[in-house]
């Protein structure tokens, strides 16, 4: 019946004889720019980008002048006629990224309006960054945009992200009730304690937080019984203090990806499935650092997916280790950045102590470039035993093939009870990659 289809195909068909609903969902992976420009084709195109349900205005996506010079005024005169064409009707997703400059803040002003209160866009992303080399000559590095926050209260948005603006709240902040917005990313943003308490407040049904590369914070306090999901990332300050106190019953989600706070409090969590924590290993402080953060699991017992380090053997020897009582009974997912050293064994053995149910585990290879540090004796000879009744499968990844890494799969094939496969990754070697190895079919422990 195929073959007969094709027999029967009109081999003159063009793609004006798609119908609409086919071209549109090709022109949705278009940036607006090139979306308008299929508008040129013929009739038919003509109207369609103007029916599309997302708008990607995106500078760095701008054709440069001949010669290259600045072009943003033919960028907002751009963004200025495409509204002005387009059909108020409800739209996805409003997408901006510009090089700002004072200039053209009456610009942008018109533009936010028009994506909140005439498009009524469910999702509004600001990028005021774009990349480093757009502003290493450029006085307007020094210019940020002042995001009207008020104006959000005219609107639908669920999703804001904004990317190095400058937030302006309003007074009443806490009576704005924006009960759409559901989900708020800020990058590049100076932040108060106090006005992360009042976007808090103003957005009763904020679920999901996650703040990067923001300062201005010292004793910040998230308190929320909506909040589902928590995200911090490079938020660190050498010369302050700072604090964080994290109050959210239902919260799901948390992660840490290189933050200096020096105290970490976290009530009680019951909700909490998933946590995560990353830092760049600098100094012997950062050990101490992510030691503090790891031990924000035991507010956190029922914790099923499980990413970070395998600092494991410094928390062992740490002046505040875990409760000896601490176990992670419902974790079945881990992902660990580890080497294979006699101290980074004696970590994971320690972490697979407290996991009896974990049947998943992702392993990352990292050179940490630190000696072994002294291992209790009581644990220096866990690597020969590890516990993992449930494990199902190991992943490795960036493997070498070193003799470290064939004694850990070893250790593996040796004592494993349930484990089906081991999947090894082998490091690129410059363009040449390898397919994955799987080791199938583990024979149980008699």
């Amino acid at each position: 019946m195929e073959a007969t289809a094709i027999t029967h195909r009109n081999p003159n068909q063009t793609l004006n004889d798609l119908p609409d609903e086919i071209l549109l969902h090709i022109l949705t992976f278009f940036p607006t720019l090139d979306a308008v420009q299929t508008s040129l084709i013929s009739r038919k195109w003509r109207p369609l980008w103007s029916r599309l349900r997302f708008l990607r205005f995106s500078y760095e996506h701008f054709p440069l002048n001949d010669p290259p010079s600045d072009n943003r005024d033919f960028f907002a005169e751009f963004v200025d006629r495409a509204l002005i064409l387009r059909p108020h009707h409800p739209i996805d997703l409003f997408s901006l990224s510009f090089i700002y400059h004072h200039r053209f803040g009456l610009h942008v002003d018109s533009w936010v309006r028009s994506a909140v209160t005439h498009l009524r866009a469910r999702e509004l992303h600001l990028d005021f960054f774009i990349d480093r080399e757009y502003h290493q000559t450029d006085e307007s590095f020094n210019h940020k945009y002042d995001f009207p926050f008020a104006v959000l209260r005219n609107g639908a948005v669920a999703v804001l992200k904004l990317t190095r603006v400058e937030l302006t709240l309003p007074a009443s902040m806490a009576a704005m009730g924006l009960v759409s917005l559901s989900s708020m990313y800020l990058d590049e943003v100076y932040l108060t304690d106090q006005n992360v308490t009042d976007l808090i407040s103003g957005c009763p049904n904020l679920e999901e937080l996650e703040l990067q590369h923001c300062w201005g914070m010292e004793k910040m306090k998230i308190r929320s019984k909506k909040m589902k999901k928590l995200a911090f990332a490079y938020i660190y300050d050498s010369e302050s203090r700072n604090s964080i106190e994290i109050d959210c019953p239902n919260l799901c989600s948390i992660s840490f990806d290189n933050c200096s706070f020096t105290q970490f409090v976290l009530k009680y969590a019951p909700a909490l499935v998933e946590f995560s924590v990353s830092i760049v290993q600098i100094e012997e402080q950062d050990y101490d650092l992510w030691c503090r953060i790891v031990k924000l699991l035991e507010q956190a017992p029922y914790v099923k997916q499980l990413n970070l380090q395998n600092w494991w053997c410094k928390l062992l020897t740490s002046k505040d280790p875990l409760s000896k009582s601490f176990k992670l009974h419902n974790l079945n997912h881990l992902e660990l950045q580890t080497g294979y050293t006699h101290c980074d064994l004696v970590g994971l053995a320690a972490l697979l102590e407290l996991s009896p149910n974990l049947e998943n585990m992702i392993l990352d290879y990292v050179d940490n470039n630190a000696k072994d540090g002294i291992v209790p004796e009581e644990f220096s000879n866990k690597p020969d035993r590890f516990n993992m009744p449930s494990l199902k499968q190991v992943t490795m990844k960036s493997y070498s093939g070193t003799p470290d890494e064939a004694n850990f799969v070893n250790i593996l094939k040796k004592h494993a009870v349930v484990l089906e496969k081991i999947v090894i990754h082998h490091i690129e070697v410059g363009e040449k990659s390898f397919s994955p190895v799987v080791i199938s079919k583990i024979p149980c422990k008699v």
